[in-house]
């Protein structure tokens, strides 16, 4: 099964690095991972993804309790938060096919981030299904690259319970 964790460090040299290194010594994948900023200006959020059984990630969640710089892992549980990512894909847009290629594009809010004389660079945010799906349309016109950053996700503003699992440390 695959599971999200929310992982708040505080912002030091070598937390990201102790966090992964903690998955790859337990010898599972991180599917996507996601680091950047929060509201506070010391504090990190790490966003990962892993595929393990439910016992493993329990697990995992208290080896992270005992690493420097952790503060909280929160597992953010499906359909009770909201998750995003970025994608750019350059895809073949020779003039006959642009208008295509742009109405699909309007479907999923993408958004045209360059246009040359042969390609097209769409820049999307959405779930990850929503990614998915329009990578899946664009494909069969040549998709030249892509780059996604991986998951991000906060718990439900609209749930009324607290995350079923939130570990707080400091």
């Amino acid at each position: 099964m695959t599971h999200t964790l929310s992982v708040l460090v505080e912002n030091r040299p070598g937390a990201l690095a102790r966090v992964s290194n903690m998955f790859a010594r337990r010898g599972f994948n991180i599917e996507s991972l996601a680091v950047g900023p929060t509201e506070r200006p010391n504090v990190s959020r790490i966003t990962l993804r892993v595929d393990c059984a439910q016992e493993s990630i329990e697990q995992i969640e208290k080896q992270m309790h005992k690493l420097v710089n952790v503060l909280r892992v929160n597992e953010l549980e499906p359909g009770e938060a909201i998750e995003r990512e970025l994608a750019l894909l350059k895809v073949n847009a020779p003039a006959e096919r642009r208008g295509e290629l742009l109405a699909l594009a309007e479907v999923f809010s993408a958004r045209v981030a360059d246009l040359g004389p042969n390609a097209i660079i769409f820049e999307v945010v959405g779930s990850p299904e929503e990614l998915d799906s329009f990578e899946e349309l664009v494909r069969p016109h040549g998709l030249k690259e892509l780059a996604r950053t991986g998951r991000i996700g906060l718990a439900r503003a609209s749930t009324a319970r607290a995350p079923r699992r939130q570990h707080v440390l400091r």
